[in-house]
């Protein structure tokens, strides 16, 4: 394991592509799969080349069989011209960069298809989700409406995957104004033990300065930062 673990950990490796064991051809499944056409960047849409180049087909398939017999032979030059200022500009100024792979990042079938989640971060709600949730949008008060989720959160505590994402309802306390209860727009009910005391946080929003710095020492003692991988020593018998 040793061996394997300094391969590993190399500097610049590559991981074994995924597909190496598998019975199917590479790339099998694509066949059938209607390929999307070729789109133009941006910014060289904004040079105007696409309204000339339809045009110009336009103007083609309007012809006869002996004018286009005849464009063959003597072919006309500079039929698609461009201001140079804006070929410039759009390969010198407005070029963006493509989007590209990291080192060792190998394509596999379906990657494309994926939900890239680089733009998203846990917690916090986007528009698109809260209209497919029939939360409201752009209110004032859309803060004050739980997510439908809080309750079975309530009930089986929170996402293992976050331990330390404060979540209104549950471990931090609920917008001003949001009240607790099961009625429409209702937080649900705070988990407390049979003390009275919450189970998860300070979900009552009554935390004094102290009790929230010895609560995020007690969240830094919990995180393990000690190296991933670390061998441990083997003890030599004399």
């Amino acid at each position: 394991p040793k061996l394997l673990v300094h391969l590993k950990a190399y500097r610049n490796t590559v991981p074994v592509p995924r597909h190496w064991c598998q019975k199917r051809k590479y790339m099998q499944n694509k066949r059938g799969i209607e390929k999307a056409p070729f789109e133009l960047p941006e910014f060289i849409k904004l040079t105007g080349i696409t309204e000339m180049r339809e045009a110009l087909t336009e103007k083609e398939e309007g012809k006869g069989l002996k004018s286009k017999q005849r464009e063959k032979v003597r072919p006309k030059m500079g039929k698609l011209e461009i201001d140079y200022q804006k070929l410039h500009d759009a390969f010198f100024k407005w070029q963006t960069k493509p989007a590209m792979s990291i080192h060792g990042d190998l394509y596999y079938e379906g990657k494309e298809f994926e939900t890239k989640m680089g733009t998203q971060k846990p917690g916090e709600i986007s528009d698109d989700l809260r209209m497919a949730l029939g939360m409201p949008v752009g209110a004032a008060d859309k803060h004050l409406v739980p997510p439908p989720w809080l309750i079975a959160q309530q009930r089986y505590g929170p996402p293992p995957s976050y331990p330390n994402l404060r979540i209104p309802g549950l471990n931090a306390p609920i917008p001003a104004g949001a009240q607790f209860g099961y009625h429409p727009g209702g937080w649900g009910k705070p988990p407390v033990d049979e003390n009275g005391l919450p189970l998860y946080g300070n979900v009552f929003g009554a935390a004094t300065a102290e009790t929230e710095a010895a609560a995020a020492a007690g969240a830094e003692a919990q995180l393990d930062t000690k190296p991933w991988g670390e061998l441990e020593e083997e003890e030599e018998d004399e």
